[in-house]
């Protein structure tokens, strides 16, 4: 088997011990912390900002002027979007804030605009179209309100 390097943009700072796996690529202008994974096939757009111990799975999409805070996990296949009307020269564009700490799950998609909260656990397969705040657990197409974190047997 044959690995295949990372495609790194020029004008980016990565920290220390980030591990790329295969076919990533990481466009222009970003801030990658310390201690980052960052999973198969994975882009990250420009002027993304990805703070330390983050680890980013398989298959995502992280867009444009995404922040990213510290300790977050992101599950395979999960898509970050900037823009509900593409091909308008950015004019709707609003970018994602996902807080520390926070757990999404496989296959999300995170709608323009859209802050997490901290420790906030977003469930497989959902769409999340509201802000969540601090320390829900939100779930569902599109993502509703479930329960406080704290209150999960495998969290208390």
């Amino acid at each position: 088997m044959r690995y295949t390097r990372p495609v790194v943009y020029l004008g980016n700072h990565i920290g220390k011990n980030v591990v790329f796996g295969e076919y990533v690529l990481i466009r222009q202008d970003n801030e990658i912390g310390s201690n980052v994974r960052i999973g198969s096939y994975t882009e990250i757009a420009h002027n993304v900002i990805v703070e330390d111990d983050v680890q980013i799975h398989s298959h995502c999409f992280i867009a444009e002027g995404t922040i990213i805070g510290e300790n977050t996990w992101i599950g395979p296949h999960t898509i970050l979007i900037n823009d509900n009307y593409p091909q308008t020269n950015g004019k709707y564009r609003k970018s994602v804030k996902i807080g520390k700490n926070v757990i999404i799950g496989a296959s999300c998609t995170i709608m323009p605009g859209i802050e997490i909260g901290e420790n906030a656990f977003i469930g497989a397969g959902s769409v999340v179209t509201k802000n969540v705040p601090n320390g829900e657990v939100w779930y569902g197409s599109p993502a509703k309100y479930i329960k406080v974190k704290d209150k999960l047997d495998a969290y208390k």
